[in-house]
């Protein structure tokens, strides 16, 4: 059996290697790898003495030769098997490579374009792509985890169909991922780049989607580490990474402890306070009945004071950067079920991306936060110290809620919320239902202009003080007017936050 060794990442090669020599294979490397099988002391023959030349072009040129892979792109038939045999060329079993670290390369700060050029393997794609073709004749391995099974399939006569089928698959992913790490980065910094090129692979097949009726899967960008880890619970569900992920981008955008409580990825609460527990309590409190059966998300390490606290109410997913170990430990013991997320520092996507009918859409992300600044006051009354602050943070909670969002906030605690209605003004009222007394003193965040003044009558009838929103209606003249009749302070910030 032949075997073409070419591995950058050498991680389990030499048990791996050994294995083949015990099975009496003959092994063909080049360069790195052949100097580290015979540093090992196994024995190896040179791709220069199988093709008869040298590397060329300062290693550019190693594999690329019909010596190499004809024997890999033969089919077993007689006459193909006949034709190598008249060039005095051996047929290749099986092919073992993985590809310059180009991913990498290229996210290191200040890198080359000449550094990022070299790292664009060209023989190692065109091994994986050629053994992946010929997958009925030839074993194809891309990734070191898959050596033990590999070895062991060998040792039984060989990785059945089945197998060497699959093989081939994430070959193919691999290259596929790694020729649209190399597009990005030619295409440079466009924030909508001409050509989306795009690879993801399955992580995780889910129990249903969105419903019991709907197949899902989780994917993940090729190369990407998770963004979670999860410590316990129940497998996630569709709904609850999609929950998770909006759910976790709420007390990122605070530099204090912060909590955000989320039901179908709308705030049922979120607060920052001096303290994480203090957070929780005022999040909680926003909306007791809805954050049954929500998700929690915090900024800060949890404790087990926190988890304590969190106990009496049914928790679907707890995420957070950390835990302690009495925290996490209580939480596995107390609430098996609920699925504890630890982050793990993923960062914003450099494209949101929806899928349609015929394609994709894709936008940037909403990255603003509070350009203070910015802010126009448009009414008589001008907010005070503390309105503004409060205005502050009901800004960023209108942000992360869906359109029409209106947020009710008492300083930097939400207490009432109206999301996702067909006309702003029900979205008002919703919330001033939710806040009840506490909406009187409380400002209001509105992620859209108001196209008519009966939002704010309705905010100022139940004691709204302050409003804070983009501006640019029509009737702007007579909202601002309205304000003016109750003596509410109202900031126009000149940009919108729609979240659909």
């Amino acid at each position: 059996m032949r075997v073409i060794l070419s591995v950058y990442d050498k991680t389990n090669l030499e048990p791996f290697a050994r294995g083949l020599v015990d099975l009496g294979c003959e092994i063909v490397a080049s360069g790195g790898t052949a100097r580290a099988l015979a540093g090992w002391g196994l024995p190896v023959v040179d791709v220069a003495d199988v093709t008869g030349y040298p590397e060329m072009l300062g290693g550019r040129v190693k594999t690329l030769h019909p010596a190499i892979h004809a024997g890999i792109l033969a089919q077993r038939t007689p006459e193909a098997l006949a034709e190598l045999r008249r060039h005095g060329i051996a047929a290749v079993d099986l092919v073992v490579c993985n590809l310059y670290p180009f991913k990498q390369t290229v996210a290191k700060p200040d890198v080359t374009e000449a550094e990022a050029v070299e790292q664009i393997d060209i023989g190692g794609v065109t091994l994986l792509r050629a053994a992946a073709k010929n997958f009925e004749s030839v074993v194809v391995v891309c990734d070191p985890a898959d050596y033990a099974r590999v070895l062991e399939g060998l040792k039984q006569g060989g990785p059945d169909r089945a197998a060497r089928r699959a093989l081939a698959l994430k070959a193919f992913a691999h290259t596929a991922g790694y020729d649209a790490a190399v597009a990005r980065w030619l295409e440079g910094d466009a924030a909508l780049p001409q050509l989306l090129t795009l690879s993801a692979e399955r992580v995780e097949t889910l129990r249903y989607g969105e419903n019991p009726h709907q197949q899902a899967a989780l994917y993940r960008w090729t190369g990407v580490e998770p963004a979670f880890e999860q410590l316990s619970g129940k497998e996630l569900s569709y709904n609850n990474i999609v929950d998770l992920e909006a759910a976790w981008a709420m007390p990122q955008e605070f530099g204090r402890p912060a909590v955000a409580i989320i039901k179908h990825t709308n705030p049922s609460g979120l607060a920052e306070a001096d303290s994480l527990l203090e957070a929780y309590h005022l999040a909680f409190d926003c909306d007791p009945v809805s954050a049954f059966g929500g998700i929690v998300a915090c900024n800060r390490e949890v404790d087990l004071p926190f988890v304590e606290a969190v106990g009496g109410l049914f928790v679907e997913v707890l995420a957070a950067p950390g835990y302690t170990d009495e925290a996490l430990a209580w939480l596995r013991e107390r609430k098996a079920n609920c699925r504890v997320m630890m982050a793990r520092g993923g960062q914003s996507p450099a494209l949101v991306l929806r899928s349609t009918a015929d394609g994709l859409l894709a936008q940037t992300p909403d990255l603003r936060g509070v350009d203070e600044p910015a802010w126009q006051v448009v009414t008589k009354r001008g907010p005070n110290e503390a309105e503004r602050a409060a205005l502050a943070f009901a800004w960023i909670a209108a942000k992360h809620t869906k359109s029409n969002a209106i947020v009710l906030a008492q300083g930097t605690a939400t207490v009432g919320v109206g999301a996702g209605q067909m006309n702003r003004v029900d979205s008002v009222r919703i919330a001033v239902r939710r806040a009840g007394e506490r909406a009187r003193g409380a400002v209001l965040g509105s992620d859209a202009f108001f196209p008519f003044p009966d939002g704010v009558e309705v905010a100022a009838e139940a004691g709204v003080t302050a409003v804070i929103q983009p501006g640019g209606s029509m009737r702007d003249a007579e909202v601002i007017a309205m304000a003016d009749q109750w003596g509410v302070a109202m900031v126009f910030t000149g940009e919108r936050h729609f979240l659909h």
